[in-house]
């Protein structure tokens, strides 16, 4: 593929929205996953710390 300047890179023969535009929703997609992702990941990292926590109190023996 050859291209005579920025204008026709851009365009791609008239098919530029279809290819950039799929690019653009590609990477919307794979940001979108990463941030689910670290959210899912911090609320578990929350979640097993709580169950830590509750499990050395459980563990911890009571003054009578």
């Amino acid at each position: 593929m050859s291209w005579g300047n920025w204008h026709e890179f851009w365009s791609m023969g008239g098919h530029g929205l279809y290819v950039w535009g799929s690019y653009a929703v590609t990477l919307a997609v794979i940001v979108t996953e990463i941030g689910v992702l670290l959210v899912k990941r911090k609320s578990i990292l929350e979640h097993l710390g709580r169950l830590s926590r509750l499990s050395r109190r459980k563990n911890t023996p009571r003054p009578q």
